[in-house]
């Protein structure tokens, strides 16, 4: 059996500072690798942006939408979620970590079983406390909560002409048609 060299996360921002990895790659670390993320499509994108648009009017100042920028969860991975919201701090020393994320999404329309499978356990082991997977062939959102040790105990599935909230900000409800666009 070959080994594998397992990078941290210095090790990953250290190649992108050396020009071995461009600012415009579209690559993340999990469990130590450095993964290829999916190309984005104009359904991803434009889900993307109306939910940035939804997001950033329903938190107003009191959380930042982070949009397709790293999150660091742990020593070996640094995933880049199509939006996080996080708490509002000086972010110019250190990144998201786990402590500081209120919600965390991943808009799937090619990756849905990356996200679910990969991406998923590794969030919920991290503690974010609430992951939605917006999933574009289906037209659902599937709204995780209640993180255990490599999993969310609750799960809410939200179609069409539903509507949900989002745990985190109380009385914040959006409507599954406008997420799904």
């Amino acid at each position: 059996m070959l080994a594998r060299k397992l990078f941290t996360v210095h090790e990953f921002h250290r190649m992108g500072e050396a020009g071995i990895l461009h600012e415009d790659d579209r690559v993340e670390l999990i469990e130590g690798e450095i993964v290829q993320m999916a190309a984005i499509g104009t359904r991803h994108f434009t889900c993307v942006n109306g939910l940035t648009r939804l997001l950033v009017r329903a938190v107003g100042d009191e959380a930042i939408v982070s949009v397709q920028n790293p999150v660091r969860l742990d020593e070996h991975n640094e995933p880049q979620p199509d939006l996080a919201v996080i708490r509002t701090r000086d972010y110019r020393i250190s990144l998201p970590g786990p402590e500081d994320v209120r919600l965390l999404i991943e808009v799937s329309d090619t990756a849905l079983a990356y996200d679910k499978n990969i991406k998923l356990p590794l969030y919920a082991r991290s503690g974010i406390p609430e992951v939605w997977i917006v999933d574009l062939t289906n037209e659902t959102i599937e709204r995780h909560t209640n993180p255990s040790s490599d999993d969310y105990r609750n799960l809410e599935k939200v179609r069409r002409g539903e509507t949900f909230q989002f745990a985190a900000l109380s009385g914040l409800t959006l409507r599954a048609d406008a997420v799904l666009g």
